[in-house]
């Protein structure tokens, strides 16, 4: 039997969304299903509220289910309750309903992972034990498994004991990584988990402390070291996890996947890491696009962890960004499906569909318009702003500005400014532009409170109004 859906929708937009469901429904490959949109007397659907709606709808009919705007904030379940089915949110654009219907409206699984993110410390003996600490809890916020203490050359890190005990009582795992066995044989006395970087010929450390060690090749590029240290380990049964060595580019880093990749046909069943912070770090490149292939490369070799750094500006962000590509990639692995479609936290400065919406279709929604406060949208051509005085549309906000009229108001003037700013951006970027929303910025996107916000628009409008 179809599932009947109710749609709710304001004003303006319940021409646009039916001509959507039409075309949904015209689908072959779409769910069968029925559909009936209430227009429930707001202009701009994004304005419901759940408590404005309980009051205009009392009842949901036989609907199965009931779909909201997806820009309608506030907590839906009194709705669920009041009406007797379910009460979701839709995609936040009415014209990303063919996409929400083709994955059945269902958010993808991004909960689960198979590689674990070791998140370097990379001048921890510079720091102090608090320090180290502070940083610790910021990596493991963003998704790292391991916090991995990194030595300096030459340089003393006397409260290295005193830095693993103190993350090991907030219960985190820690690694060590340096040169020295010293250091190495106090991290691992200390309660170190893992440690970096053992060879062949220290690998006697291992059998000082019961830290799993992390194996290298003893010298860059001598993969037979590394398989002689390998075998040790599995001759005597203890637990490792073996590193090939990712080169940057220009010193080896096509050759380095080849050795990778001959290390895991080699030992289909071992532990293998990766350190990807020779091409996140050193490139100069957004690193959105670099872990999104790197953990593509990861995925498909089993890789079971990496050795991830957030050190230059440019990877502020590389510990998060790697915490999503490592879902994404396993979520459209398991899928059998190419890593399309599960998350936007790596679009960072571009969208797949940026622009919803044709300057003709924009003009047709201007028409509608009875009011005098401004709408903006952006579309292919442009960035557009209407009201019931007309359209116009420009490239540059400052061509827009002779035909605003807010000269005399500077609340207003200031609220278009930021809004046509934006909205130049998102053209220029080929981003998605929404009004009152933020740009999404994938995962460089933080949480921002919005009441400033709303505030200001509303005494904007406000002022504006009492203009006219």
């Amino acid at each position: 039997m179809a599932e009947k859906l109710l749609f709710l929708t304001g004003k303006l937009a319940e021409k646009s969304l039916k001509k959507v469901l039409d075309q949904v429904q015209s689908n072959p490959k779409t769910p069968t299903f029925k559909y009936r949109i209430e227009q429930i007397g707001v202009s701009v659907a994004a304005l419901m509220t759940p408590d404005l709606i309980a009051r205009r709808l009392k009842v949901s009919g036989d609907a199965d289910k009931v779909i909201l705007p997806g820009l309608c904030q506030g907590d839906l379940t009194q709705l669920a309750v009041q009406y007797g089915v379910p009460v979701v949110r839709g995609p936040a654009d009415l014209k990303d309903l063919p996409q929400y219907f083709g994955q059945a409206g269902l958010v993808p699984d991004l909960s689960q992972y198979s590689v674990n993110i070791f998140a370097e410390i990379v001048d921890a003996p510079m720091l102090s034990v608090e320090a180290i600490v502070k940083k610790s809890q910021l990596f493991q916020a963003q998704g790292a498994n391991v916090i991995d203490l990194g030595c300096l050359p030459g340089q003393d890190f006397p409260h290295l004991a005193d830095a693993v005990i103190a993350l090991k009582q907030l219960g985190m795992q820690v690694s060590v990584d340096s040169n020295s066995t010293d250091d190495l044989l106090r991290a691992g006395h200390a309660g170190a988990d893992f440690l970096l970087s053992l060879t062949e010929k220290t690998l006697w450390v291992a059998d000082e402390v019961s830290a799993i060690p992390i194996l290298i090749p003893a010298k860059p590029n001598n993969l037979p070291s590394l398989y002689r240290a390998i075998e040790m380990c599995l001759k005597f049964g203890k637990p490792f996890i073996a590193d090939a060595i990712l080169d940057p580019i220009h010193f080896g880093f096509a050759n380095s996947i080849v050795r990778y990749q001959k290390l895991r046909k080699k030992y289909p069943d071992i532990q293998i890491m990766m350190g990807i912070g020779n091409l996140t770090e050193l490139t100069d490149a957004d690193t959105t696009g670099i872990n999104a292939l790197l953990f593509g490369i990861i995925s498909e070799l089993k890789i079971n962890a990496v050795l991830a750094t957030s050190v230059s500006p440019h990877a502020v962000n590389a510990i998060l960004e790697a915490d999503i590509a490592r879902r994404v990639m396993h979520a459209a692995k398991q899928d059998e499906r190419l890593p399309r479609g599960y998350s936007k936290g790596l679009l960072g400065l571009h969208d797949r569909r940026p622009f919803t919406y044709s300057a003709d279709e924009i003009k047709e929604i201007a028409l509608l318009i009875k009011d005098p406060n401004f709408r903006i949208q952006v579309s292919e051509s442009g960035v557009h702003i209407y009201n019931r005085d007309g359209i116009h549309q420009a490239l540059d906000p400052f061509a827009l500005y002779p035909h605003l009229d807010v000269a005399e108001d500077a609340s207003h003037a200031f609220y278009l400014g930021v809004e046509l700013a934006r909205a130049q951006i998102a053209w220029q970027l080929k981003k998605r532009y929404v009004q009152d929303q933020e740009i999404d910025w994938g995962v460089a996107t933080m949480a921002q409170p919005t009441q400033p916000k709303a505030e200001h628009r509303a005494a904007a409008l406000k002022a504006k109004r009492k203009l006219i």
